[in-house]
């Protein structure tokens, strides 16, 4: 049993003796208790932060896929694609790379930049392709960083867009990031 005693009285004073006193008597066991209940509950109540992750379809894992990969068609006027370069800066373009209904434009993450762009063609491509939404393929450069992937996904989030892809990127589109000076080795 816990307890607390304090002593009073005890030494000699001026010579005289006197008697012992036992000071008061205090249990500290119900106090004890009600800490570790207290502890209890809180831990109990308190909600942890969960982290926030984003859910993206893989493909499957299979031999055909990894030894060959195929090519996918896209209509023209409904995808663009997002070449992720150095410096964090990204290369766009509208269509297909050989003959580009947008040519490659270099923009950044912000809000002016690459959200404004997405929301413009997010409007614009059910108007010409007869109802159908967009599809924006992400190609992340050698020299892009897991942020600006990151980053790209979450655009894709706050701008709602529903279809997108992340793909290897291909030589001419990696002529494309030097051309505009986003693929600067350092």
């Amino acid at each position: 049993m816990a307890e607390l005693n304090s002593d009073s009285g005890g030494g000699k004073k001026g010579g005289k003796v006197r008697s012992k006193k036992n000071g008061g008597r205090v249990d500290l066991t119900a106090m004890v208790d009600l800490a570790f209940l207290l502890i209890t509950f809180f831990m109990l109540t308190t909600s942890l932060n969960k982290p926030q992750a984003m859910d993206v379809a893989m493909p499957d894992k299979n031999k055909d896929w990894n030894e060959k990969e195929p090519e996918i068609e896209i209509a023209d006027n409904r995808s663009i694609t997002l070449l992720l370069g150095s410096d964090n800066k990204i290369a766009w373009y509208y269509g297909q790379l050989a003959s580009p209904i947008t040519p490659p434009t270099v923009v950044d993450y912000s809000k002016e930049g690459i959200r404004q762009v997405l929301l413009e063609k997010k409007a614009q491509v059910p108007k010409v392709s007869g109802g159908k939404d967009l599809i924006v393929v992400i190609r992340p450069s050698d020299l892009s960083v897991q942020r600006n992937l990151v980053d790209i996904l979450d655009e894709m989030k706050i701008t709602d867009i529903k279809r997108y892809m992340i793909s290897k990127i291909k030589a001419e589109e990696v002529e494309v990031l030097k051309t505009n000076g986003i693929y600067n080795d350092k």
